[in-house]
């Protein structure tokens, strides 16, 4: 008694909010528990049930800043004692509305589990869009569920309003004073909850995914959070038909595989259209290992063979030792869109990338997916905090066995506003594939450094300075090829290197600008393929980041079902090329020089890129509709396959329940 007065007097006017919160984290840990009991052997398989507790009281501490924000930012105005009757009935109101939501979401918990072995997510909210055939669903085969869920959810809010309204009953009410004092105490407490960390990005679900299980991930925060941030995430995901216009299904297939390199291969579902075996034209009696080193902000604009400045003299040396691309372009302008074209060989969208997108964080091909199927061990590993851009949850959920990043990577000498040093990055990746190789199985490492990024910072006494002050791009770009060739150094003293693969490419370029509509020659980056018996090969066609996954298949050896349709350069390397980029809302198909601009709710514009000027040179007139519609399929086609969720593993990997 003595407790619950001495709570209420420091709580004051926000008593029933407190009140509020706490049923709320009540609700989810016990819910959690129970969650926890019923997949037990998954959960202790994967993690410490103490620390998915703690981290899911964390998770709910997030959802419950979330829900107590507008009626604190209402508490100066609304919370004087003046006002003290409604403030009160508006307290419960909004606890009442926020428990019974968060209830009725977390009791449908068990059942979209037991269906998508994961909490309720986007595709709960997408089902919200069909009530009729939901609740004829419902009724017809989930009868007793539902009503034990109904009878449930009525017992709990009861329960909520009768302590919510005894807590509006017993409020004892701040002074004026004392409120407005105390309000920028309690604002700057919910922020701290919200953001929930000190690092660069504030928290998300995917700082959750510390476990290679997506579901034991998932119990880690609650149900009524991760469909609020699906809710929030849907913003992002338009589609291209919205933005540039449609055609139909079979034109669109038809025109966006109509490339040289597709045209003997069998496309045979209609379910998954880009679907097919993929057959490695180098056949090797035991497949190569793949380590893939994608580079922060390394435009072409820093390789001076590419037409740059001289500040990656050690790249420049190793192109002459394997396969060098003169001309391959990303495919945007964030990390997140290069890692899904050269992980996922997937085409870009003017939506986000499939990386933070909802429907690609399970079951969404990666090459770890096709690798996984013949017995690779799979990782990525990052010098930075692996949670930013939703990484650690797109990779855990697609079949990367482990992530690496700076929280439990071997002590870093350096460490900077985004990370771990790329020294410090490829040390420790030397030590995991040593010990990848030491394990006897095969592997793949995807590594994506980050020291050249703003505000460069990076170990002094390293470089000789390329420019004043040393905190700037060239110099980082300098550093960043410094330790690039000393990694690559010491692989080649190592025992793996004689079967094992090394891409080196680039994400994008530090800054994509320019007046152009799409500055084409800004998407320029190097990529490179060396090691194991690579002989050195300059290839001078227009290429994609896509393009990089199905070349490395071949050359590994490695032969599987793939939805990919990039081109495979060991097959051919004559044809000539083609590159997709995606500007904003502006998106680019380059052939050979011939460019096509789609624009948003705008006519389409053709032009001629100039490889030697780096200029693009508008036509006068408008593009043919040929053209036009070549482009528009190649950016519908994605849109197409991501939302229908047909870029996936093959049916026979698909979990049971999980949708395939």
């Amino acid at each position: 008694m003595q407790l619950d007065q001495s709570i209420r007097k420091w709580t004051g006017s926000y008593y029933p909010l407190f009140v509020m919160l706490m049923c709320l984290l009540g609700l989810m840990s016990l819910s959690r528990l129970l969650l926890i009991a019923w997949q037990w052997q998954r959960v202790t398989d994967a993690t410490s049930v103490g620390l998915l507790m703690l981290q899911g009281i964390r998770a709910d501490l997030i959802l419950g800043g979330l829900l107590l924000a507008i009626p604190v930012l209402l508490a100066p105005v609304w919370g004087v004692q003046r006002y003290s009757r409604s403030w009160l009935m508006f307290c419960y109101l909004w606890a009442m509305l926020a428990l019974s939501l968060s209830i009725f979401v977390e009791l449908a918990s068990p059942q979209f589990i037991l269906e998508y072995d994961v909490r309720p997510n986007r595709l709960y909210v997408e089902y919200l869009k069909y009530p009729k055939e939901v609740l004829s669903m419902l009724w017809q085969g989930y009868l007793p569920m539902v009503a034990l869920a109904i009878a449930a959810t009525a017992a709990l809010i009861y329960m909520m309003h009768k302590i919510i309204k005894r807590a509006c009953n017993n409020v004892l009410m701040f002074s004026n004073k004392t409120l407005w004092m105390s309000w920028p105490v309690v604002v700057l407490m919910i922020f701290v909850a919200v953001r929930s960390t000190a690092d660069h990005r504030p928290a998300n679900p995917a700082m959750f995914s510390t476990t290679g299980d997506p579901l034991v991930n998932s119990l880690m925060i609650s149900s009524p959070y991760s469909v609020l941030y699906a809710l929030y995430s849907l913003q992002y995901e338009s589609t291209s038909g919205d933005i540039y216009g449609s055609m139909p299904d079979s034109d669109m297939f038809a025109a966006a595989m109509d490339w040289p390199w597709l045209q003997n291969i069998n496309f045979d579902r209609l379910d998954r259209p880009t679907l097919h075996h993929h057959e490695a034209s180098i056949k090797r009696a035991k497949p190569l290992n793949l380590v893939i080193v994608l580079e922060e902000s390394l435009g072409a604009t820093y390789v001076e063979s590419l037409g740059g400045l001289p500040v990656t003299p050690e790249l420049e040396k190793l192109s002459e030792q394997g396969w060098w691309f003169e001309q391959l372009f990303a495919t945007g302008t964030r990390s997140v869109r290069g890692i899904e074209a050269v992980v996922s060989g997937f085409m870009p969208t003017p939506a986000q990338s499939v990386v933070k997108l909802s429907l690609a964080q399970q079951n969404f091909y990666t090459l770890a997916s096709t690798f996984k199927e013949q017995g690779y061990n799979t990782s990525f590993v990052y010098g930075g905090e692996a949670h930013f851009d939703n990484m650690r949850s797109f990779f855990t959920g697609n079949d990367f066995d482990e992530v690496i990043d700076l929280n439990n990577m071997p002590k870093a000498e350096f460490v900077g506003s985004w990370g771990a040093s790329d020294e410090d990055l490829f040390n420790a990746t030397e030590q995991h594939l040593l010990e990848q190789h030491n394990s006897g199985k095969p592997f793949f490492s995807f590594v994506f450094t980050s020291s050249n990024h703003t505000p460069f910072e990076y170990p002094a006494q390293r470089i000789e300075l390329f420019d004043e002050p040393a905190a700037t791009v060239n110099n980082a770009v300098k550093y960043s090829d410094f330790a690039l060739g000393k990694f690559i150094a010491h692989a080649r003293q190592q025992a793996y290197w004689q079967n094992t693969l090394f891409l080196i490419v680039a994400d994008h370029d530090s800054r994509v600008f320019g007046n152009e509509l799409v500055p084409v020659s800004k998407f320029h980056i190097p990529a490179l393929i060396l090691g194991a018996d690579i002989q050195p090969k300059k290839i001078s066609t227009v290429a994609s980041q896509i393009d990089l996954a199905p070349t490395l298949l071949s050359l590994m050896g490695v032969s599987g079902q793939t939805p990919m349709i990039g081109r495979d350069f060991t097959r051919d390397d004559q044809s000539p090329g083609r590159a997709f980029m995606q500007f904003d809302q502006n998106f680019a198909l380059l052939e050979g020089n011939q460019l096509t601009i789609l624009r948003p709710q705008q006519q389409p514009v053709s032009g001629i890129y100039d490889q030697q000027s780096k200029t693009v040179v508008l036509n006068a007139g408008a593009p043919s509709q040929a053209r036009v519609q070549r482009a528009l399929a190649q950016v519908l086609l994605p849109s197409w396959l991501y939302r229908q969720q047909a870029y996936q593993v093959p049916a026979e990997r698909c979990k049971v329940h999980m949708p395939c």
